[in-house]
C-alpha cells in the first residue's frame, strides 16, 4: 500500500510552472520521495522526477514550460519509489485526457479495480487514481461534471483529496468526511488548491478558505465555482495532521496548527508532571509542544538537540533499517545541557518506537542524570488506513504493550501520553469531528476486520 501526501491545483492568467514548484517546496514536508506536475499548453503534458522537488525538476527548464493551468503533488511510500509511481498521472480517455493527484488511500480500490478491468479497462499504472479517472470517464458519457463526479464518489470509500484536470479545467475534490485536508486560496493573476495553506502563503496569497467535505471546486483565473455533492452528518478531520502531519504554520479547517501543539505541550504538563531540568524538544516536530510544556510547568525550554536540516524526515523514510541507521547522523545532543541533568524530552508521536529509544540512549550516553519522556498524541495502537505510514499492528510499539512496558523498552526513567481527552481539547473541535482510529481502533470508514465508527453506509445520497 502505498501513501500519497500533498496536492497543488493553479489556474491563472499566466504560465503556472513555476508557482507550482514554490507551492509543492512548501509542501516538502507531505513528502520527500518523488513530485510532479501535469500542465495544459493545447494539450495536458507532465513533468515528474524522483527526490525533493528540486531534484524531481532539474532536467527541466521551468521558465520554459508554458500553460496556464496545472496541478501538482508532493509523493512519499513505504516502499521505494519509482518514476511509474509519481504523481500525478495522465490518461487519455474517451472524455478527453485527464490528470490526477491524490492524497489518500482508497480503501476499496482493489475492488474498484476488478470490476473496472471486468468491464474492459486496461491499467497502465495499476493505482487507485487510475481507476478514479475511468470512473469519471464513464460516468462523463451521460453526464455532466458535476453528476459524473458524485457518481464517482458514490463508489469511492476511504479517504482523497484530490485535484484533477480534464483538459484545461482544474478542479479539487474532498471526501465526504473531510479526512484529508484540502484549502482555496487566491493568487496574483489566479486561483489555487492545495493540501495546506503554506502553499498559498509561499506564494504571496491569500487564503479563502477550506474545501468543504464533499465538496467539489473548480477554480479559474478569475475566480471559482462550488458543487457540494455531499452533505455527511459526520466529519473526520485527521487528528494527526495537527499533531505531527502538517507544518505548523498552516490553519487546517479554521485552526492554526501551531496553536493546538502549544496546547498540546500545556495540557501534557498539567496532565503529567515532573520534576526536571530542563524541557528538551526533539526537533523540529516537539518544539511547539515542548514550548507549551515550558511555558504551564515553568520548567526551562533549552535546545538539548541539535538537527542535521539535510537529513530527511526519519518517520517517513522508505525502509526501518535507513531510518534506524541516520537517527545520530539527523540529532546530536548538546553536551553542556544534558550532562548531569534531568531532562523532559518532548516529542509529537511515538510510533515505532526505535528512533526514541536510540535518542534516549544518546542522551544517557551523554551524561544525562534522568531522562523523562512525554509524548503531545495518545499511544497509537492501531494501524492508520487513510494515508500515513502506519499500516499494521506489528509496526506500532504501542499495539498491545502498556505505557510502562513501552518506557522500559525505550530506557525512560518515565513516559506519559496526552490523554484522548486532552488532545481533542487542544485541537478545539468535537470529539465526533475527528478521525481517531489510530488511538480508538475504531474508523469513520468501514474496513474489513476493524470496528466501525459511525452508520452503516454512507446516507443521504440525493438521486442523481
Amino acid at each position: 500500500m502505498n501513501e500519497r501526501c500533498g496536492v497543488v491545483a493553479i489556474s491563472s492568467n499566466k504560465n503556472v510552472a513555476q508557482e507550482i514548484y514554490v507551492a509543492l517546496t512548501a509542501l516538502q514536508h507531505r513528502g520527500q520521495e518523488a513530485a510532479g506536475m501535469a500542465i495544459y499548453d493545447e494539450k495536458l503534458k507532465l513533468y515528474r522526477g524522483l527526490g525533493l522537488v528540486g531534484e524531481a525538476f532539474r532536467d527541466f527548464n521551468l521558465e520554459e514550460i508554458k500553460g496556464k493551468r496545472g496541478i501538482g503533488h508532493v509523493y512519499y511510500s513505504i516502499k521505494m519509489s519509482t518514476q511509474e509511481n509519481v504523481q500525478p498521472i495522465l490518461i487519455h480517455t474517451s472524455a478527453g485526457d485527464m490528470a490526477i493527484a491524490h492524497n489518500g488511500i482508497i480503501t476499496n480500490s482493489e475492488k474498484l479495480k476488478e470490476e473496472l478491468m471486468e468491464e474492459g479497462h486496461n491499467f497502465s499504472y495499476g493505482n487507485e487514481e487510475e481507476a478514479v479517472i475511468y470512473l469519471l470517464s464513464d460516468n462523463l458519457k451521460e453526464r455532466g461534471i458535476e453528476k459524473a463526479v458524485k457518481a464517482v464518489m458514490k463508489k469511492l470509500q476511504g479517504s482523497y483529496s484530490f485535484t484533477f484536470m480534464l483538459k484545461n479545467r482544474v478542479f479539487g475534490l474532498r471526501d465526504p468526511l473531510g479526512i484529508k485536508p484540502l484549502c482555496l486560496g487566491k493568487i496574483d493573476g489566479g486561483h489555487i488548491i492545495a493540501s495546506e495553506s503554506v502553499a498559498i502563503d509561499a506564494l504571496g496569497g491569500e487564503i479563502i478558505r477550506d474545501v468543504e467535505p464533499g465538496e467539489l471546486v473548480e477554480i479559474t483565473p478569475e475566480g471559482y465555482k462550488s458543487y457540494k455533492l455531499v452533505e455527511e452528518k459526520h466529519r473526520a478531520h485527521c487528528f494527526f495532521e495537527y499533531v505531527y502531519f502538517a507544518r505548523a504554520d498552516s490553519v487546517i479547517d479554521g485552526v492554526e496548527v501551531y496553536g493546538v501543539r502549544e496546547r498540546i505541550g500545556r495540557i501534557l504538563a498539567r496532565e503529567h508532571p515532573v520534576e526536571a531540568d530542563f524541557i528538551v524538544p526533539i526537533p523540529d516536530s516537539g518544539r511547539a509542544h515542548a514550548y507549551g510544556f515550558s511555558k504551564e510547568s515553568g520548567i526551562p525550554l533549552a535546545e538539548g538537540l541539535m538537527k542535521n536540516r539535510y537529513i530527511a524526515r526519519t518517520f517517513i523514510l522508505p525502509t526501518q533499517s535507513i531510518r534506524e541507521k541516520l537517527v545520530r547522523l539527523k540529532l546530536n545532543p548538546v553536551k553542556g545541557i544534558v550532562k548531569g541533568k534531568r531532562v523532559v524530552l518532548i516529542d509529537d508521536s511515538i510510533v515505532r518506537g526505535t528512533t526514541m529509544k536510540k535518542i534516549v540512549e544518546m542522551l544517557r550516553h551523554h551524561g544525562a542524570k534522568e531522562v523523562h519522556v512525554r509524548i503531545g498524541s495518545p499511544p497509537i495502537i492501531a494501524p492508520c488506513y487513510f494515508g500515513i505510514d502506519m499500516t499494521t499492528r506489528e509496526q506500532l510499539m504501542a499495539s498491545g504493550k502498556s505505557v510502562k512496558e513501552i518506557e522500559a523498552a525505550i530506557g525512560a526513567d518515565s513516559l506519559a501520553y496526552i490523554s484522548i481527552d486532552g488532545m481533542v481539547e487542544a485541537i478545539g473541535m468535537e470529539k465526533e469531528g475527528l478521525c481517531l482510529g489510530c488511538v480508538t481502533g475504531e474508523y469513520p470508514v468501514k474496513i474489513e476486520g476493524e470496528k466501525y465508527r459511525f452508520q452503516e453506509s454512507l446516507e443521504r445520497w440525493e438521486e442523481d
